[in-house]
């Protein structure tokens, strides 16, 4: 039985309180820092005002790069991966699994689809009606499929996949960086605090406390960080470092590594001056994947890219990024069944 909408609407208001204590605990901080420190303890003119342009540059960056992360809406799976009508009708009526599997390969037959699920079949979402593109997987909390997942963040209420793991990658860094901040600046106040060589005021418990929870926020990003920043290198979501991708010729963790540097291109795009940003600059369309694999599936359609007039066939990179555009149409690529 469904749940009623009523309840629906009050798990979705339910989980947005982890971010409003993210926004309480920032708010906090701002205060801490900029009024108790910097107005009420800080004596020197020349020093207030340098630990205030600093703080603020690095508070804007970690603010936008996290409502980047929170505002970018799921990529889902363009018209292009769901069933046409008259195969949607056939595999709803057919009862075999081996049947449907059938239908599903004719039509991803024509899909920059290189990917199986563990047994083989081909990868299909019976929610959302669609062949799921490499690298795609469903979400129960956002209710749709997801292009490129990594997993589903509670802390900002969000998927983050191909349309927003750089915007989460940033998020993260200047996190870590915003603590720093505050921790290398706050530190000297706070051994004076300490040891009773600053009276006691209200700004006593903004600033112990303040230096407290920035290293242990610090310390818990720094290691999430640090681990995203080694998916980067690897080319790899979280799901398919718990679960290697299948391909044709059996699961490999590393099938979509094409070497540290093209593949840190993928998320933060080819062009270094966006990438401190959180703005779009990842390559691709979150449809298709170029693998490193030799192996090609017979049964599955090569990719040809057309390049001067002449066709290429990409029997070791497998489908160029600009296979789909935004609406779902072809552009610059034709799908041949290699003879």
């Amino acid at each position: 039985m469904a749940p009623s909408h009523a309840l629906r609407c009050c798990k979705r208001a339910l989980n947005w309180i982890p971010v409003l204590f993210i926004n309480l605990v920032v708010g906090w901080s701002y205060y801490a820092y900029v009024v108790e420190l910097c107005v009420y303890t800080i004596p020197n003119n020349a020093e207030r005002i340098s630990y205030l342009v600093v703080f603020h540059v690095f508070f804007t960056m970690f603010v936008w790069a996290y409502w980047k992360t929170i505002c970018s809406t799921p990529a889902s799976p363009s018209k292009a991966f769901g069933l046409p009508r008259a195969e949607k009708e056939l595999y709803e009526r057919e009862e075999q699994a081996e049947r449907q599997q059938e239908i599903l390969k004719k039509v991803a037959r024509n899909l920059p689809v290189y990917t199986r699920t563990a047994g083989g079949a081909i990868r299909y979402c019976d929610i959302c009606q669609v062949v799921k593109p490499d690298r795609c997987h469903h979400c129960s909390t956002c209710e749709m499929c997801v292009l490129k997942m990594d997993h589903h963040c509670p802390w900002v209420n969000n998927c983050v996949g191909f349309s927003n793991y750089k915007f989460f990658v940033l998020f993260l860094a200047y996190a870590s960086l915003y603590c720093v901040v505050i921790c290398a600046t706050v530190i000297q106040y706070f051994i004076k605090f300490w040891t009773k060589q600053l009276p006691d005021t209200h700004a006593k418990f903004h600033i112990l406390f303040l230096f407290f929870v920035a290293a242990m926020f610090f310390i818990s990003i720094l290691s999430l960080l640090s681990y995203h920043l080694w998916l980067v290198g690897k080319n790899r979501t979280t799901i398919e470092a718990f679960r290697a991708p299948v391909f044709a010729n059996g699961p490999d963790k590393s099938g979509f590594s094409l070497g540290f540097g093209r593949n840190v291109a993928e998320v933060f795009g080819d062009e270094a001056k966006y990438w401190m940003f959180p703005v779009v600059s990842n390559l691709g369309d979150g449809h298709s994947f170029v693998t490193r694999l030799v192996h090609i599936d017979r049964e599955q359609a090569n990719c040809v890219l057309q390049q001067n007039g002449k066709r290429l066939f990409l029997n070791h990179l497998l489908c160029p990024h600009s296979f789909f555009s935004d609406g779902g149409q072809r552009v610059s690529v034709t799908v041949e069944i290699e003879p």
